[in-house]
């Protein structure tokens, strides 16, 4: 499985952490940036990500900003991107069963590391149920 990864400078310090966290799990990471503090434009790293998620390039996509907030807002622009802001771990369940998320989003300045690293092993050790969901899941995209 490979990972795409990347933030903006509120989600540095977040992002980096999961690509920790997920090298650990031996899962291949795919990190998009930014790589400094300096102020940049989350929409253009949530861009990144579901670019590579939509070509292929990356199995799913992690993303970061200072709440989860608006980079989750930019990547469900794209056509195929469902992107979850993960702020319970009965969330980071459910995105998987019933919407099969393909980006997970934190909040780098709202969320601990801990309950960060608590969320992301829920969400990739839940199944998604298919049936009912899939048709809903269809419809996004229409």
């Amino acid at each position: 499985m490979k990972i795409a990864i990347a933030s903006d400078h509120a989600g540095l310090e977040m992002k980096d952490f999961i690509g920790e966290v997920l090298k650990q799990k031996k899962i291949d990471v795919l990190d998009l940036g930014t790589n400094d503090t300096a102020s940049v434009d989350y929409p253009l790293f949530a861009d990144k990500v579901a670019e590579a998620i939509l070509a292929h390039q990356a199995d799913l996509g992690v993303l970061v900003c200072g709440t989860g907030i608006g980079i989750s807002i930019r990547a469900n622009r794209h056509k195929g991107i469902r992107a979850a802001l993960l702020y319970s771990d009965e969330v980071a369940e459910m995105v998987k069963r019933h919407n099969n998320a393909n980006v997970i989003v934190f909040g780098g300045r709202t969320m601990a590391k801990d309950e960060v690293a608590k969320r992301i092993d829920i969400f990739l050790n839940t199944e998604f149920e298919g049936g009912r969901h899939q048709k809903r899941i269809d419809m996004l995209d229409m």
